[in-house]
């Protein structure tokens, strides 16, 4: 009865005291989070390219990697070829992270087969005599291997069926990045599940309590949004979020009025299943600017349903960080220079210990100083890595600005459960193929010269229309590339400065 009592009380029901009656804690969503072999998330997601390194990490010995609850072993060959296998020789179940890179494949340190970055058994060491029986039996087994590539400094690996991989997406002109600017990559453990690291790129609600200020005052940190002299982040957005590419992607609007004359549009875009470009991150509303593209590519990609890795590139150069802000030295493996502080390994301890490892003295991660300096001064690394290994949807308390959040897992569960076929991975095939692996990207970050309105309801219609007349702009656009399509926008913007002005 008193288990009945407890599940009858709705949440939504304020309770002074209350925590008896909420005590229980349902299961995550699996539909959602989980993403092992089988599983409907994980074949979805199979059926993509992923970043499952940086190129860096393949040396002169083989990368033990877990992507999608898979062990794999990743390395460069000495011909330049990179293979992702599975972890576990085919043999007798030695693993490959001690092989021995040839010059064509991989060789087992146990009894020294050898293995093609395909798969494909090269070699049975028979002893001498019997080297045809060898090739007999090697003509019998085969390593389980994954579709592999390189693209500036990441290695992508195509888990799904072989011969079904989709185009490996170039989007627009090189990732839509100038050519005279720079992809860098970079690689950051987050332990916790895909899902709620994804959640996070679609908030864009969380700027100010969690990367402007300190809970605990004289403890602030240097985040993007205070070094970098952002004001208008300090400024509440109006989002916005709208379903495009037929429900295959969401662009998403946030919209601050930087000052009396100008506005602030700010859209990122979001691909189904796990990846986010994200406009220029060091905005201080200054100028006027119509267009500017995208300034991080990221992928949430699951390492198994407790871990993830936010992997991507930060653009750097002249085109894009106007301002000159940005930190190269600081953007790499397990680092992000906006994130200072604010990944799982934070910088003194990281210095001080290499990759993260924790001093023997600290049995508890809640003993480590850097923990300490969290709870002063929290990320996006504890905001998000705090929600439980698995977030629990079923506890939520959905707000208005959440609405990016809900709709994203929406056209995720649309895509699995049929509803929306253009969103099936086989959909999103075609489209791919249907536009030779070039999609168009909707991320772009606009200052314009708008006077605010006279009073606070025409500044919110106004600022909603901006918005939504941007999005209208770019989906016109798509039909464009290169400069052809950045003077297509530069006019439409300007247009709208003039409606609304």
């Amino acid at each position: 009865m008193a288990q009945e009592a407890r599940m009858a009380v709705s949440r939504t029901r304020p309770i002074p005291y209350g925590g008896y009656h909420v005590n229980s804690i349902p299961d995550h969503d699996p539909q959602l989070t989980e993403t092992g072999p089988g599983t409907p998330m994980g074949e979805y997601m199979r059926r993509f390219w992923h970043p499952v390194c940086m190129s860096e990490e393949l040396t002169d010995v083989p990368r033990y990697l877990r992507i999608l609850g898979e062990d794999l072993v990743a390395f460069r060959d000495k011909s330049g070829r990179v293979g992702v296998l599975h972890l576990h020789c085919a043999h007798r179940g030695a693993s490959l992270e001690y092989g021995m890179i040839q010059q064509r494949g991989i060789m087992c340190c146990y009894h020294g087969f050898v293995f093609d970055v395909d798969g494909t058994c090269l070699e049975v060491p028979f002893p001498p005599g019997e080297e045809r029986e060898g090739d007999k039996a090697r003509r019998t087994i085969w390593q389980g291997a994954y579709k592999a590539r390189e693209e500036h400094g990441l290695v992508f690996a195509y888990m799904g069926p072989p011969g079904d991989e989709p185009p490996f997406p170039i989007w627009e002109g090189d990732y839509t990045v100038h050519t005279d600017d720079e992809l860098v990559p970079y690689s950051n453990h987050q332990t916790c599940n895909w899902m709620q690291v994804q959640d996070n790129s679609v908030d864009q609600y969380h700027h100010i309590p969690l990367h402007t200020t300190a809970l605990v005052p004289g403890h602030e940190q240097g985040t993007t949004f205070t070094e970098a002299g952002a004001a208008p982040y300090l400024i509440r957005p109006d989002l916005q979020f709208f379903p495009v590419d037929d429900g295959r992607t969401m662009a998403w609007t946030s919209s601050r009025r930087f000052d009396e004359n100008k506005i602030f549009i700010r859209v990122n875009h979001q691909i189904l299943p796990n990846v986010s470009f994200h406009s220029y991150l060091f905005e201080d509303g200054s100028k006027r600017k119509h267009f500017s593209r995208v300034h991080m590519h990221r992928w949430s990609v699951p390492v198994d349903d407790h871990n993830s890795k936010m992997i991507g590139w930060r653009v750097f150069g002249p085109h894009i960080d106007t301002r000159d802000v940005g930190k190269r030295h600081l953007v790499g493996f397990e680092k992000m220079d906006f994130l200072e502080g604010q990944c799982g390994m934070r910088r003194p301890e990281r210095l001080q210990y290499g990759q993260g490892e924790l001093p023997p003295v600290y049995k508890d991660h809640r003993e480590r100083p850097a923990y300490h300096e969290a709870q002063h001064a929290p990320g996006d690394y504890e905001a998000v890595c705090s929600q439980r290994r698995i977030a629990v949807h079923a506890l939520e308390s959905p707000m208005k600005f959440d609405q990016g959040v809900y709709l994203f897992r929406k056209m995720l569960r649309d895509a699995l459960n049929g509803q929306n076929p253009a969103a099936s991975a086989d959909g999103i095939k075609t489209w791919l193929e249907s536009c030779g692996g070039r999609p168009k990207s909707y991320c772009s970050g606009n200052i314009l010269l708008v006077p605010q309105a006279s009073t606070p309801e025409s500044e919110v219609k106004a600022r909603r229309g901006i918005a939504a007349d941007v999005i209208k702009a770019t989906i016109e656009s798509n039909s464009l590339s290169g400069d052809e399509r950045d003077a297509f926008m530069q006019a439409r913007l300007s247009e709208i400065e003039q409606r609304y002005g």
